[in-house]
């Protein structure tokens, strides 16, 4: 089973993008994969060491306005961007690299879960500012960024609860929640994420002790999972420092807590596949915190 312990890892990364903002409150998501690139991801993790392979970018699907349709909104997009990040992961997972995936909103992840299925068990770390356990006949905005969990773990929207697999993408106990701010769950998600048992580390907890919480809860998931997904969700961290997040989050952890917590999980062995989500470029015009995260991002995986 997955170590939680720190190794000396030599990985190759394959980078691709997912430029799309279909299951988002707005655009914006879609230009990040580009913005990540200028900014000089792919170089800096190269000079630090790591091998990266560049596969490009999927199909673009920027926000729309939709109406919602059986609690959801924008679904068929959605579902076919998952698909193609599905196809994509198996093949640069098959070819021996480590999916490095750009979103994108963080659907992205499901596709990711999705492509990684098709050769046995994974388990997720879900690294973000939300647990996303919101389901269609109960959310207010039916915006399926806020559903992801609820997705993974076989509920909500039928296009999008198994994504070609023979039930539910992720069980409970292949799921571990961290980093969130619990003021963000409503009474709903609270009763979800209790009544499914599913392990969690909200903010506080990871504030007191990030290396500490980032390896115990490696650990308690290594219990269920030899692969795991590691999802970073941009919005885990606090609007007010660093405010590169689709949606803003005002409780969430600062910079230099992020870094500790990635240097600990990308490290693990058993890492399967990245996933970063809900960078917004718009909110970044010079440029200053999409550099910043790079170099954590860098500091982390290489």
């Amino acid at each position: 089973m997955t170590s939680p312990a720190a190794q000396d890892v030599r990985r190759t990364f394959g980078l691709v993008g997912v430029p799309t903002s279909a299951g988002s409150h707005n655009a914006g998501q879609e230009r990040a994969p580009a913005a990540w690139r200028e900014h000089g991801l792919v170089d800096a993790l190269g000079r630090a060491g790591a091998q990266v392979t560049d596969h490009g970018d999927l199909a673009v699907r920027t926000h729309r306005p939709s109406p919602r349709v059986e609690g959801v909104r924008d679904a068929d997009r959605v579902r076919a961007t998952c698909l193609e990040v599905a196809d994509a992961v198996a093949r640069v997972a098959g070819a021996g690299e480590v999916p490095l995936v750009l979103g994108g909103d963080c659907t992205t992840t499901l596709g990711v879960v999705a492509g990684l299925r098709r050769t046995g068990r994974v388990g997720l770390l879900y690294l973000d500012g939300d647990v996303d356990l919101n389901r269609p006949e109960l959310s207010g905005s039916g915006v399926l960024d806020t559903m992801g969990t609820t997705h993974l773990l076989g509920g909500g929207s039928a296009a999008l609860a198994d994504l070609g697999q023979d039930g539910p993408l992720l069980r409970p106990e292949e799921v571990e929640l961290f980093g969130f701010d619990p003021a963000e769950l409503d009474e709903q998600q609270w009763t979800t994420l209790t009544r499914l048992r599913l392990s969690a580390t909200p903010a506080p907890e990871v504030r007191d002790d990030p290396a500490g919480s980032a390896s115990t809860a490696w650990s308690r998931l290594a219990r269920a999972a030899d692969r795991v997904v590691l999802h970073v969700d941009v919005d885990v961290l606090d609007t007010g420092a660093f405010p590169l997040a689709n949606f803003p989050h005002f409780n969430g952890l600062a910079l230099d807590e992020l870094s500790v917590c990635l240097r600990t999980l990308a490290q693990g062995v058993g890492l399967a596949a990245v996933v970063v989500t809900e960078v917004n470029p718009s909110h970044d015009p010079d440029g200053s915190l999409l550099s910043a995260l790079r170099d954590v991002l860098v500091a982390a995986l290489a």
